[in-house]
Formats: C-alpha cells, sequence, structure tokens
C-alpha cells in the first residue's frame, strides 16, 4: 500500500469508530464489537484481494499500553473525591480484589482440568482472562446512573492494577516464600510513594511550563514513567491513576501551602483541556488497538468447537462467581453491574505478554478473542435488558434496595 492509500484507510478507521461510537450510545452496543468485527472484516478483504500484511504483535502491544495509559487517566480525571463516595470506593476496591482471585481460580482449575498443565503455568494464562478491561468498561458506562458509573471505573481501574501486580508477581518467581512475599509488598509501597511524589512535581511543572505546547510533554513524561516503571517489574499503573485523581481534585485540598505552590490561575482551564485531550487522544488509540486485534485474528481458531465449548465453561464460570459474589458479599442490586465485566485491551497485554514457557496451546488468541467477544456481548444485552427493564437503581448496598430514579444526563 503506497502512502495515500495507508492515510485514506487511517481516517475511514476513525470516522468508522466515531461512527460506532454513536450507534453505541443509543444501543448500548458496546463500539469495541464493532471495531473488532471491522477488523476481521479488513483482514478477510486483505486476504481475498492478496494484499501482503504484517506480523501486528510489537504494534499491538505498544497501542495497547498508551490506549491503557490513556483510558486509566481519562476515567480517574473524572473521579472527583467527595465522604459520601467511600463506600464505593472501598466497594470497588473489595470487588475487583476478591473477584479477580476467585475467577482466576476457578479458570486455573478449569485449564488444569482440560489440558493437564502444570498449576503455575494455569494460573498465568487465567489471569489475562480474568481482569476486567476499564478500557471497555469505562466507555460503556457512560449510560449507568451517576453512583454505578462511578462503582464501574473505579473496579474496572483497580482490576487493571491489581491483575497486572498479579500478573507480574506470578511470572516474576519461580517459589513463593517469604522472600517473593517481601518483594510484593516492597514494590507496593515503593509505587504508593512514587505516585505522590510523581503527581506533586507534574502538577508543579504544569504551572511552570510558559510554552503552548505543555499537555504533551506532560503525557509523554507519564508514558515515560509507566513505561520504566514495566521495565523494573513496577505496576506503575498506580502512578497514572494516582496522577488522573491527583489532577481531579487538587482544588479541593485545603493545604494553605499547597495551593500557594502547586496551584495557579490558569488551572482550571488547564485541567479542562487536559482532559479533553486525554478523551480525544484515547479515542484514536482505542480504535487502532482493537481494529488491529481484530485484524490479527485468524477465523479458523475460533471456529473450533473444542475452543469455543472451553470459551463457554469460562464464561458460565465467571458470570456467576461474579453473581453470587455482588449479591451475598456486597449485597448490591444484580443489574446493571453483573454484566460490567469485560475482558479487553488489558487481557490481550498481558496475555502477549506471557514467557514462552508458561504458554499454553490451548489458550491461543482464538480462545481470547472468544472471551473478549463474549464478555463484551453480554454486557451490551444486559445493559440493553437492564435498559428496557426499567431505570438504573443507585442502589449499591448503602441504602434499602429500592431503586432510585436517574438523573438525565
Amino acid at each position: 500500500m503506497d502512502p495515500y492509500q495507508i492515510l485514506i484507510l487511517l481516517c475511514v478507521l476513525v470516522i468508522f469508530s466515531y461512527l460506532f461510537d454513536l450507534f453505541a450510545k443509543r444501543t448500548r452496543l458496546p463500539s469495541v464489537l464493532l471495531l473488532l468485527v471491522l477488523g476481521i472484516a479488513i483482514r478477510a478483504a486483505a486476504d481475498t484481494w492478496g494484499v501482503r500484511t504484517f506480523d501486528v504483535q510489537l504494534l499491538l502491544a505498544t497501542l495497547g499500553n498508551i490506549g491503557l495509559i490513556l483510558i486509566v487517566f481519562e476515567g480517574a480525571l473524572e473521579l472527583t473525591y467527595e465522604p459520601e463516595k467511600r463506600s464505593i470506593t472501598i466497594k470497588a476496591l473489595i470487588s475487583s480484589f476478591f473477584l479477580l482471585l476467585l475467577t482466576t481460580a476457578a479458570i486455573s482449575a478449569i485449564l488444569y482440568y482440560v489440558t493437564g498443565a502444570d498449576l503455575l503455568r494455569c494460573i498465568a494464562n487465567a489471569i489475562p482472562l480474568s481482569v476486567i478491561s476499564s478500557a471497555v468498561a469505562i466507555p460503556s458506562a457512560g449510560g449507568l446512573s451517576s453512583r454505578n458509573k462511578e462503582f464501574v471505573v473505579y473496579e474496572s481501574s483497580f482490576s487493571d492494577i491489581l491483575g497486572i501486580v498479579f500478573f507480574n508477581f506470578i511470572v516474576s518467581n519461580e517459589t513463593f516464600g517469604m522472600k517473593a512475599f517481601t518483594g510484593l509488598g516492597g514494590e507496593i509501597i515503593s509505587v504508593l510513594v512514587l505516585s505522590a511524589v510523581f503527581s506533586m512535581v507534574l502538577l508543579w511543572l504544569l504551572g511552570k511550563i510558559k510554552h503552548k505546547v505543555k499537555f504533551f510533554l506532560i503525557l509523554a513524561i507519564l508514558v515515560l514513567v509507566y513505561a520504566v516503571g514495566k521495565q523494573i517489574h513496577l505496576s506503575s499503573l498506580v502512578v497514572v491513576l494516582a496522577f488522573g485523581m491527583f489532577m481531579a481534585n487538587a482544588e479541593n485540598i485545603p493545604f494553605p501551602w499547597f495551593r500557594q505552590r502547586f496551584l495557579y490561575g490558569e488551572f482550571p482551564r488547564d485541567l479542562e483541556q487536559f482532559h479533553s485531550l486525554s478523551r480525544e487522544s484515547a479515542f484514536l488509540i482505542r480504535t487502532l488497538f482493537f481494529v488491529l486485534f481484530g485484524f490479527s485474528v485468524v477465523i479458523s481458531q475460533i471456529l473450533v468447537l473444542d475452543i469455543a465449548i472451553l470459551g463457554g465453561i469460562m464464561l458460565v464460570a465467571t458470570y456467576a462467581i461474579r453473581a453470587v459474589f455482588l449479591k451475598v458479599a456486597l449485597r448490591v442490586d444484580l443489574a446493571p453491574l453483573v454484566y460490567m465485566t469485560p475482558r479487553g485491551l488489558i487481557s490481550i497485554l498481558l496475555y502477549f505478554s506471557l514467557p514462552d514457557e508458561l504458554l499454553i496451546p490451548q489458550v491461543s488468541t482464538g480462545l481470547l478473542f472468544l472471551v473478549v467477544l463474549g464478555t463484551c456481548l453480554i454486557m451490551a444485552l444486559g445493559l440493553i435488558a437492564s435498559t428496557q427493564a426499567g431505570p438504573d437503581p443507585e442502589n449499591l448496598g448503602d441504602t434499602p434496595s429500592t431503586p432510585a430514579p436517574v438523573a438525565q444526563e
């Protein structure tokens, strides 16, 4: 393809993605599904016409990491702290932690029984299939009530972070004694300290830069810190989430010394522009990533009956565990939160990060695609059914279970 044909293709993809977003808002069908189908269609057309293709795995990993940073950052910019939101945050953290462990345990048991692989390999392969994708969940939560939307943003962001921590812990250790858990504790403390220091430094830098171009510089530094942290096996996505929440809540920090040194007159305008930039950039990266992932799927792999059955069993286990946990442990209304557990960008990134010695042949890109597609489709159908059944309830277990009316957005 010549450069002009590539430009035409990229522009058409962006236009289609925009139309998919409009369609998604009307139907609650996630635009991710449509992007995946578009990628598959492009691959089929390329194979039919004999167009030379390339290995997109490295490009997928790069785009996926950038997209993950931007999407988590965009979601964090919307999380303003209020005392009454504390219970939502705690419930989301509890939900993401225990559901990640329980779902990983269930899928590991399924893989152990089906494949006969050793337990460590089963756990390593199960984690990518157990993490909620904030890249899919956050955009899809736009039509939910404010409390349910906040729960989804927190839960999916925490799930991404905890999933990365858990995945790194499993693949980086051959044994799991005291040394391994001490290292994990040191990593968590290091990331929390880094997050606090880095957030304050970036906010100070944002106020000092007088050049017209500064937002992409801040984003570049954010991506740099994330990438360096990943190189030394730190869960640096925490830094991204912390900086976004720090920016969103900076004006509410009451300390005079902080307000004098870090807040400046144009901060509200810069915050709005930063939010707009992250939103637009995340849209572009998400478009390219999911189209490329659909393009990378080999159709013959997803038409294998054994893979389809294995994927179906995993989906049943995933939703059964989530439904029981939400109802029994958190005591929340199941609809629509029970459906908000899509797999997507983070699952793909973790899968492609598996070392060769931990790969299981039965856990192929075809199985990964089926799980991503299945969870997104179930989420879409669940959201549509919830809309037709009536208003989205606000109840998250803090009040009696009588549904509250939805505020019109």
